[in-house]
């Protein structure tokens, strides 16, 4: 093992999870990606993981499926080994927020077809009408944000 693993680590892990939990990630997912978030290293592995949060390989193995599923984790194979190491994906933050477009879209045409259901004139329409309205504004401004911090953060020019 690498670096120490510090009670100040630790604690800011336990801390930044709870937040992340609060927001709606599973709890063990949000221990393993803080984990990995507060690591100089770039890579740990299982055992790091379950050695640092006091746990089991087993819900190691959960949380990192989650992860890798929300586009926060990639799995790398140890050369020379079939151990499985994790890694935190490159402007994570990034790709977090661009993924969710996909989510806003779902979203937005499920509100649009429950309208036609109940219709547009009824409470429940209007209130649907609303939901798809703001998701879609939601989606425009992420993007344009989104567009701005790869600007910002690239060195590039925001797109006119």
């Amino acid at each position: 093992m690498g670096e120490p693993y510090t009670p100040d680590m630790a604690a800011f892990v336990e801390r930044f999870a709870a937040d992340m939990t609060e927001a709606g990630m599973q709890r063990m997912a949000a221990r393993v990606f803080a984990c990995l978030l507060v690591s100089q290293e770039e890579t740990l592995s299982s055992a790091e993981l379950a050695e640092r949060l006091q746990i089991s390989p087993a819900a190691i193995s959960g949380a990192v499926r989650y992860l890798a599923q929300v586009h926060l984790v990639s799995r790398e194979r140890q050369p020379g080994s079939r151990r499985e190491r994790y890694r935190l994906h490159h402007d994570l933050w990034y790709e977090a927020m661009a993924n969710r477009d996909t989510i806003l879209s779902r979203w937005t045409t499920t509100m649009r077809s429950g309208v036609e259901v109940v219709g547009d004139g009824s409470p429940a329409g209007r209130r649907m009408s609303e939901a798809a309205e703001f998701l879609e504004f939601l989606q425009r401004e992420m993007n344009d944000i989104l567009d701005r911090w790869r600007a910002r953060h690239h060195g590039d020019r925001p797109p006119a």
